[in-house]
C-alpha cells in the first residue's frame, strides 16, 4: 500500500514568503547603488574635464597674456625709438633753419654790400668823368675837390653866380691843408672866397651859412 508523499516548498510557507521579500529588497538596493556609483563617476569625469578645461583655458590666457606684454614692451620699446628719432628730427630741422636763415642773414647782407659796391664804384666812375672834364676846362685837382681861379674881375656877388653858374661856389675853408692849397694857388693875386658879412656887418658866415670859426 502505498502512502501519500508531502513534499516542502520553502515558497509555500511563510519563511518561505520571508525570505523572497528580503532577497527583493536586497536587489533593489543593489541596483540603487549602482547607479549612484556611476552618476558619482560621470560627476567625477565632468570636474575633472572641466578642471582640464580650467587648467587649459588659464594656459592659454597666461601664454596670451605673456604674448601681449611681450608685443606691448616691444611697441613701447619702438615707440621710445621712434620718440627720440623724432626730437632728433626736430632738433636738426630746427638747426636746418637756423642754417637757413643765417644763410638768407648773409647773402642778404653781402647783396647789400655788393649793391653798395656798385654804386660806390658807379658814383667814383660819375666822379672820375666828372673830374676829367674839369681837369679839360683848367680845373685843379686836390684832396677831392677840384678849384679853379678866374681871372676875371668881378664883385663877391658876382663871383658867387659865375661859380654857380658852373655847379660849383666860392672856397669855403675846411682846413689849414685846404687854405695853404688856396694861398699857393692865387699867390700873390687876390681872390673871393666864400665868406661875407653880406646879412651882418661884421657877422662873417661862409655860404653854407655856417659862421667863421675863430679857432
Amino acid at each position: 500500500e502505498k502512502m501519500p508523499e508531502v513534499l516542502y516548498n520553502p515558497a509555500d510557507s511563510g519563511e518561505g514568503h520571508g525570505g523572497g521579500a528580503k532577497t527583493r529588497r536586497e536587489a533593489q538596493h543593489t541596483g540603487g547603488d549602482t547607479a549612484w556609483s556611476r552618476w558619482s563617476r560621470l560627476t567625477a569625469v565632468c570636474e575633472m574635464l572641466l578642471c582640464v578645461l580650467l587648467l587649459t583655458a588659464i594656459t592659454v590666457l597666461w601664454i596670451q597674456y605673456h604674448i601681449l606684454k611681450t608685443e606691448n614692451d616691444q611697441l613701447q620699446t619702438s615707440n621710445n625709438n621712434l620718440t627720440i628719432e623724432r626730437d632728433q628730427l626736430q632738433r636738426e630741422r630746427e638747426q636746418f633753419r637756423w642754417e637757413r636763415d643765417q644763410f638768407q642773414r648773409e647773402k642778404d647782407q653781402f647783396q647789400r654790400e655788393r649793391d653798395q659796391f656798385q654804386r660806390e664804384r658807379d658814383q667814383l666812375r660819375r666822379e672820375g668823368k666828372e673830374l676829367q672834364r674839369f681837369i679839360k676846362l683848367g680845373w685843379t685837382y686836390s684832396s677831392s675837390s677840384v678849384y679853379i681861379i678866374s681871372s676875371e674881375k668881378k664883385s663877391w656877388t658876382e663871383s658867387r653866380q659865375n661859380c654857380r653858374e658852373r655847379g660849383a661856389d666860392l672856397v669855403i675853408i675846411n682846413s689849414k691843408e685846404e687854405q695853404e692849397f688856396i694861398t699857393t694857388q692865387v699867390s700873390s693875386r687876390r681872390a673871393w672866397i666864400g665868406l661875407s658879412d653880406r646879412d651882418t656887418e661884421g657877422k662873417w658866415k661862409w655860404v653854407d651859412d655856417t659862421p667863421l670859426s675863430t679857432g
